[in-house]
C-alpha cells in the first residue's frame, strides 16, 4: 500500500461519495496520508491538491462499535461549530460500511500544531507557553458555557449519577487488567467513592481535554479542539480535574509518558483552578476530588497498557516502562485526595 493510499482509506470511493454528496467540493484526484498520534480512531489528511480535509474512521478490524462511534463525534462537532468553541467545520457523515469498510466522517483540515512535550513548547518561550496554557482554560470555559439544549445535545448523555457511574466503570476497567499487586489503588478507589461530590449542572464535556488534543494556531490561540470520542453530557469539573492533573510537573526520566507541565512558563495548577473558577463562576472547592479521580483514571489506563504488554499485545517502544509509572499516579491520587 503506497503512502498516498494508506490502509483503511479507499480514495476512489471517497471521491465518488464526495462528488455525490457535496458536488463541486473536490477539484482533482485525491491523495491521503495517515496522521500519526491518534490513540484509537484513525485520522487521515486528504487533499485534491488545492483544498484539504480530514477523515476520521474506527481502527481496522474494530469490534466494539460503541467505542468508536463516528456518528457521535460528528454530531458533537456539528453542534458546536456555530458556537464560540473552536472545532473543525464538519463536511459529511457516512454510515455506509461499503465505502471505507466502516462508518466515517469528513471535516475541514485546520492548520495548527499539537504540542505533546515540553521540548516542543520550548521554542515558544515562557510567555507564549503561559498564554497558550491559559488559553486552554479559557476555551474550556467556553465549551462548558454552551447550553446543550440550545445546540441540540440535550440527549447527548445521562448526567444523573454521572460520577458514580464513572467511578464504577473505571473500577471495572481496573479489575479487567489485574495481574499484580498495586498498593494503594483499592484504597484510592474506595476513598473516591466515600467522598463523591455533588455535581454542578451538566454541560457538554470533552472527556480528554489537554494540550495535545488541541491545535494551536500561529497566534498561539486554539484553532481547534480535536478527539471528541470521549465527549458526553456530564460533570464539567471532570474536564477541569484532568487539565489540573496534566499541569502537575512530573519529572520522569526516560518515561514514555510525555508531560508539558515541566515547560518553562507553564502556569501551576493553582493558577489554572483560579482562572477557571473566576471565568466560569463555578464552585471549585471540590477540585481535589476531581484531580484525584483523574490520577486514578490514568493509573487504570496505564495499568491496562502494562497488562497488554505482559501478554505481548503491544507494538512499539517504551511499553516496558509503563508499569513503573502506575504507582506514581496512585500516590499522587492519594496525596491529592488527602491534602487537597
Amino acid at each position: 500500500m503506497s503512502p498516498d493510499h494508506p490502509p483503511g482509506l479507499d480514495l476512489d470511493r471517497l471521491h465518488g461519495l464526495l462528488d455525490t454528496e457535496r458536488p463541486g467540493l473536490v477539484n482533482g484526484p485525491l491523495t491521503g496520508r495517515l496522521i500519526e498520534g491518534g490513540r484509537s480512531n484513525l485520522t487521515y489528511a486528504v487533499s485534491d491538491g488545492t483544498a484539504r480535509w480530514v477523515v476520521r474512521r474506527p481502527p481496522l478490524g474494530h469490534v466494539l462499535a460503541t467505542a468508536h462511534d463516528m456518528k457521535r463525534e460528528h454530531r458533537v462537532i456539528s453542534a458546536l461549530h456555530p458556537t464560540a468553541v473552536p472545532v473543525p467545520r464538519p463536511v459529511l457523515l457516512c454510515e455506509d460500511d461499503s465505502v471505507l469498510g466502516a462508518p466515517f466522517y469528513v471535516m475541514d483540515f485546520v492548520e495548527g500544531t499539537p504540542y505533546r512535550t515540553a521540548e516542543q513548547l520550548a521554542p515558544l518561550g515562557p510567555q507564549r507557553t503561559r498564554d497558550a496554557i491559559l488559553g486552554l482554560v479559557d476555551t474550556l470555559v467556553e465549551l462548558h458555557a454552551v447550553d446543550p439544549v440550545e445546540v441540540g445535545l440535550a440527549d447527548f448523555g445521562r448526567p444523573e449519577g454521572f460520577l458514580d457511574r464513572q467511578l464504577r466503570r473505571w473500577g471495572k476497567q481496573l479489575d479487567a487488567s489485574r495481574n499484580r499487586e498495586l498498593p494503594g489503588i483499592d484504597e484510592l478507589h474506595a476513598a473516591l467513592g466515600r467522598a463523591l461530590p455533588v455535581s454542578p449542572r451538566a454541560t457538554v464535556i470533552h472527556g480528554d481535554y489537554r494540550l495535545d488534543n488541541v491545535l494551536l494556531g500561529e497566534d498561539d490561540r486554539i484553532a481547534a479542539i480535536l478527539d471528541w470520542e470521549m465527549s458526553t453530557l456530564g460533570d464539567p469539573l471532570t474536564d477541569v480535574g484532568l487539565l489540573v492533573m496534566y499541569s502537575v510537573p512530573l519529572r520522569l526520566p526516560d518515561s514514555p509518558i510525555s508531560t508539558t507541565a515541566i515547560a518553562e512558563g507553564h502556569p501551576d495548577p493553582a493558577e489554572l483552578i483560579e482562572r477557571y473558577a473566576a471565568r466560569s463562576g463555578r464552585d471549585l472547592t471540590a477540585v481535589s476530588w476531581y484531580t484525584a479521580f483523574a490520577w486514578f483514571k490514568l493509573a487504570v489506563i496505564l495499568e491496562g497498557i502494562h497488562y497488554r504488554y505482559t501478554l505481548g499485545q503491544t507494538v512499539g517502544r517504551g511499553f516496558d516502562r509503563i508499569g513503573e509509572l502506575v504507582p506514581v499516579f496512585i500516590e499522587h491520587g492519594l496525596t491529592t485526595l488527602q491534602e487537597g
